[in-house]
């Protein structure tokens, strides 16, 4: 089975033979023990910080279909080497812009979008109101907002509602932690560790998101909730939204009640809060976890893990752009 590896020092990366070889450097330049990755192991890498590869090295990874993300060293999400989109298709890209131009369809795809953001972040909250945590007065506010999402006719409408719902979903965050919290959502920079470790996780899960688009049909410069824009693959940041409260915000809540990671796992840099080395490793030890755990799909009738779920999302949009089957977004049901 292909998984995902994570490189967190500056270093180097070659070929050796069939195996993917890195070469970590320690701060004064010198080279560390190699690492040894054979390719049919490995799905995408995900590189923090500087690595120097030649053009061969990329040709490699292309041809074995192996993406990577970058990352710079305030771990901010730089861009990703994908492979040859060998499967795009026209038909699926004209359906795909149809719907874009037309406001209608965009409003109606952008809708789901939200109402499936809405109600995973308010099912966290129920789970850990079920478990003594006074969650009430912020479901009410949240699934008040809810309501409204489908009399709207327009996109900014709809991204000002999702932005009140995040405002009310964030605060509770206060009341599920034991001991960490935030006064607002900043991120650029984040300025105290819980939005340090949200904008890391938001990252990791846009681009966990894009890989799955790219093995799909779909065109991910095409969005229907962000407005694409260059430079960036915004129908990545659509589908994240409905993933961002399953995959990074359940992580969150984990590593830090139980202590996995602690106040003394970040750095103050440049009026910013960094993750620690170690610390970024637990986050992505967690996040890789809950990938791979699994639910019992209710149409399928079979395990599937939470990594497959966001190809099964990125399927379902696909039906819905040609016609097939109208879209609905993943609502936690378990």
């Amino acid at each position: 089975m292909k998984k995902s590896y994570y490189l967190f020092n500056p270093g180097r990366l070659s070929r050796n033979d069939n195996t993917l070889k890195f070469t970590p450097t320690d701060d004064n330049g010198v080279e560390q023990k190699p690492r040894y990755l054979p390719v049919e192991q490995v799905d995408q890498l995900f590189i923090f910080g500087s690595v120097d590869a030649n053009s061969a090295m990329y040709n490699f990874l292309g041809k074995n279909e192996i993406a990577v993300h970058f990352f710079d060293y305030y771990e901010n999400y730089t861009g990703s080497f994908l492979s040859k989109e060998f499967l795009l298709a026209g038909r699926m890209l004209i359906k795909q812009t149809e719907h874009f131009s037309n406001k209608k369809k965009r409003v109606v795809i952008a809708q789901q979008f939200i109402e499936g953001a809405a109600w995973n972040m308010v099912k966290n909250l129920k789970y850990y109101h079920n478990r003594g945590k006074s969650m009430d007065e912020h479901i009410q506010k949240m699934e008040l907002f809810s309501k409204s999402i489908s009399g709207t006719t327009r996109v900014d409408e709809l991204m000002g509602i999702e932005g009140n719902i995040r405002q009310v979903y964030y605060k509770a965050f206060n009341d599920i932690l034991n001991d960490f919290g935030m006064e607002d959502r900043n991120r650029q920079p984040p300025t105290d560790p819980l939005n340090a470790l949200i904008s890391f996780g938001n990252m990791m899960c846009y681009a966990q998101v894009l890989r799955s688009i790219h093995q799909t049909q779909l065109n991910p410069t095409i969005s229907f909730l962000h407005t694409p824009g260059e430079r960036r693959f915004s129908l990545a940041l659509d589908l994240a939204e409905i993933f961002k409260p399953i995959l990074v915000d359940r992580v969150i809540f984990k590593v830090l009640n139980k202590k996995i990671i602690q106040e003394n796992d970040f750095d103050q840099k440049l009026n910013r809060i960094l993750l620690k080395d170690k610390a970024r490793m637990k986050f992505v030890e967690a996040f890789e976890s809950r990938l791979t755990e699994t639910i019992m799909h209710r149409s399928l009738n079979k395990s599937v893990s939470y990594k497959h779920l966001i190809k099964l999302e990125a399927y379902k949009l696909q039906k819905h752009l040609l016609g097939m089957e109208e879209y609905k977004p993943l609502k936690i049901w378990w």
